[in-house]
């Protein structure tokens, strides 16, 4: 092959590289319209029949224009998204994402570095946003972590961790198969409130969902210290090792967050790894007024938690913070030969993030934390997530005034659980109703909550970690439940 043919997937030519920078700065301007705009257009629609059958297209293997690719994203991907950059959206617990860190995402993956282990600013960045988080989230000097994909990536890490540190034996070396007196089955302890995510982590650490012990919650939907004290005593007493018990910073189903002081003081009288599940909770932390909910996180062995969630920022990271760094490193190293550092060049002086955790090949999530911090300030990120928990409780008030809504649990944070009801409807009935009326509401492109059932009750739920609600926003939805689940009624 000579010179003259060898391919490349850059422009060739200036005039090749005039017309991608064209294109570019289009779709630079036509994303922040889009993100500009977007009150005013509905939080979800379905994929249509005819754009799904398009976008089922053959593999192509012949160009195609990048301006013809662009078209049909702007036609058939652009105008059917989750919807979660809307200001109605309230499903699960999903972020909303900012102009400035679409921007930095942009500037990531045009660097593209990887960020394992190598002596390059991005390393430097990534280990400056952990080293903030740490500060921020007030665990003692020493902690550091990980930046990862999101929640459910990071609580598999704090708890790989947790197990091979409190095994009693080498389990990198010799597996968590078989028995023996010295391999005792290894159990972790959760409220039956904490998210799958930890299940999936045991099964996949191949402990067994057997190993994993459900403890009962309390009114408050935390969970009950004295039923998982008494858990802990059967089970040495049955001759299993207890490792790991999960403390949750706002659950999922309600944003209750368990009594982390008991269970850090349980933990250390049992010599117990906690790990705390902080998916979206965690952040309170960064508030002054709400930090006293999460008192006692600082005090954890490991927290996993989502930054794009309850810090607004784009998919997808997470992290998870690890308070002992020998335990934390001794779980995931391994350095064959292609790896190995030196004094000089590239490979030294850097931070051996792959050391870390699972993945070698990391992208540089790091940038749109360390631009939205500088240039948002933390105290910005505070005052919305108070913002948020102002308009929970807003919304509470809306639903507690009014005769044909019911409240189905404490909203001590920023997800709100409620029903409409009807006069005479049995629970089954009353499931059914809300259920239609939440998929009228999706459908409608109003809103998104989502459901959840608690004590057999299905519940409307609105998890509200969305930096462009305002409390119109709320009056709309509350107007919305009543309205359907009334036309319903009289339907029926």
């Amino acid at each position: 092959m000579t010179p003259e043919t060898e391919r490349t997937l850059d422009p060739v030519g200036q005039k090749e590289w005039d017309e991608l920078r064209t294109l570019g700065h289009r779709m630079l301007d036509d994303m922040l319209d889009y993100l500009r705009t977007v009150r005013e257009r509905a939080a979800w629609r379905p994929v249509p029949p005819d754009v799904r059958r398009r976008l089922s297209e053959p593999v192509p293997h012949g160009p195609t224009p990048a301006e013809a690719v662009y078209e049909q994203f702007t036609r058939d991907v652009l105008p059917y998204p989750t919807g979660n950059v809307h200001p109605r959206f309230w499903g699960w617990v999903i972020g909303t994402g900012t102009p400035l860190a679409m921007l930095a995402d942009m500037l990531a993956s045009g660097m593209n570095p990887q960020v394992a282990e190598f002596d390059d600013a991005p390393a430097v960045v990534e280990n400056q946003v952990i080293g903030w988080l740490v500060e921020l989230l007030g665990m003692p000097a020493g902690t550091h972590g990980l930046l990862v994909s999101g929640g459910s990536m990071a609580n598999f890490v704090g708890l790989a961790v947790a197990r091979n540190a409190r095994a009693g034996y080498d389990v990198r070396e010799r597996g968590v198969q078989g028995g023996g007196s010295d391999r005792p089955q290894l159990l972790v302890y959760e409220s039956i409130e904490t998210h799958s995510s930890v299940r999936k982590a045991v099964e996949l650490l191949g402990l067994g969902n057997q190993a994993l012990r459900r403890i009962p919650v309390g009114p408050d939907y935390t969970i009950d210290v004295a039923a998982l004290r008494r858990a802990i005593a059967e089970d040495r007493a049955a001759g299993h090792r207890p490792i790991c018990v999960v403390g949750n910073a706002g659950t999922v189903n309600t944003g209750a967050t368990d009594d982390l002081p008991a269970l850090a003081d349980l933990c250390r009288d049992e010599d117990l790894w906690l790990h705390v599940d902080g998916a979206f909770g965690a952040l309170a932390a960064l508030a002054p007024a709400l930090r006293p909910l999460v008192k006692g996180i600082e005090r954890a062995d490991s927290v996993a938690f989502d930054l794009h969630k309850w810090m607004y920022l784009p998919y997808e990271v997470g992290c998870t913070l690890v308070r002992d760094q020998v335990a934390h490193r001794a779980t995931f190293n391994v350095t064959p030969a292609y790896l190995a550092a030196f004094e000089r060049g590239i490979a030294a002086g850097g931070f051996p993030f792959a050391e870390r955790g699972v993945q070698l090949s990391r992208g540089f999530r790091a940038l749109k934390v360390w631009m939205s911090l500088k240039a948002h300030g933390v105290d910005a990120f505070a005052q919305l997530i108070e913002q948020n928990v102002r308009q929970a409780a807003y919304l509470v008030e809306l639903i507690q005034a009014h005769p044909r809504l019911e409240l189905l649990a404490p909203a001590p944070l920023n997800v709100v659980c409620f029903r409409y009801t009807a006069p005479g409807a049995d629970e089954s009935a009353l499931n059914e109703l809300n259920q239609e009326i939440l998929l009228q509401i999706q459908e409608s492109g109003l809103a998104v909550p989502s459901t959840t059932v608690l004590g057999g009750r299905l519940a409307i739920r609105v998890a509200i970690t969305n930096h462009r609600s305002r409390r119109e926003d709320f009056d709309l939805l509350v107007r919305a439940v009543v309205e359907k689940g009334d036309a319903l009624q009289d339907w029926g």
